[in-house]
């Protein structure tokens, strides 16, 4: 038998740096989710960014019921993400259910848990960035029921957006949502914008319209807000990333500027 390896412990410890990455963001996204983690590892994840991922349980179908029974495990779901360590920013990965549970409730949830982190909706964030566009007049494209695109409604006209056009495509299970062809999105994009609107609203996270932005935007001629899309760029922003980009469309060109809300 060879003699075994000697092992010696290294004279003195390593230098630690304060952080892996710079900047880190928190998702809290649906256990079902396909989309959210591909598109922030392409839109935003970067030597100076890191994105770290915690899931919350979640049932089939979309309903404002099963949506808003989410809300009771939003807490524990944040305290997951690096326990006991700072987010810079926490986005809960959910357009529906920040309608029914309420942005203010969901940024509360999330906070109990990490206090320090800015929290963003898909709702909010969409806000934002419509009101950043300038838009006050919308069209809205959901891959949801009737029933449940209903407080989404609510939600934009009682924040002061007109409401021109909004279509519902009537899908119940987000994994279905998920397999809709980036080609589909495009064409039913054309069909749900109202030529009267300032600009189009795409919701959901496990719509793949992400990476369609700019083609749709180049085809209509205005711009196009989406989940994933609005929260990508409010997270850039809290984490510093003012870099225009406007190759991902007109909404990643411009600066994140006032209160958030």
């Amino acid at each position: 038998m060879e003699k075994p390896a000697a092992l010696s412990l290294a004279p003195r410890a390593p230098r630690l740096d304060d952080r892996p990455v710079d900047k880190r963001i928190g998702l809290v996204i649906l256990a079902t989710d396909h989309t959210t983690e591909v598109d922030f590892q392409r839109l935003v994840a970067s030597d100076q960014i890191g994105i770290y991922v915690t899931r919350i349980p979640y049932a089939n179908p979309v309903t404002p019921d099963n949506l808003r029974a989410m809300q009771p495990s939003l807490t524990a779901a944040a305290g997951l993400i690096l326990p006991d360590e700072a987010l810079d920013v926490v986005m809960y990965s959910c357009t529906s259910a920040s309608v029914v549970i309420g942005d203010e409730d969901v940024a509360a949830a999330i906070k109990a848990a990490k206090p320090e982190a800015a929290v963003v909706t898909p709702t909010a964030a969409a806000v934002k960035g419509l009101r950043t566009l300038g838009a006050r007049r919308i069209s809205v494209l959901t891959p949801y029921t009737v029933e449940t695109s209903r407080p989404m409604a609510d939600y934009f006209d009682a924040l002061g957006f007109e409401i021109d056009k909004f279509i519902c495509l009537g899908l119940t299970d987000d994994r279905e949502m998920a397999r809709i062809a980036p080609a589909e999105i495009v064409a039913f994009a054309k069909e749900a914008m109202a030529e009267e609107s300032d600009a189009l609203f795409i919701s959901c996270t496990a719509v793949r319209a992400a990476g369609v932005i700019a083609e749709i935007e180049a085809a209509m001629g205005k711009p196009v807000v989406s989940s994933n899309y609005a929260t990508a760029w409010a997270c850039l922003r809290f984490c510093g990333d003012t870099s225009a980009r406007p190759e991902l469309g007109r909404l990643m060109a411009l600066p994140l500027e006032g209160e958030w809300s």
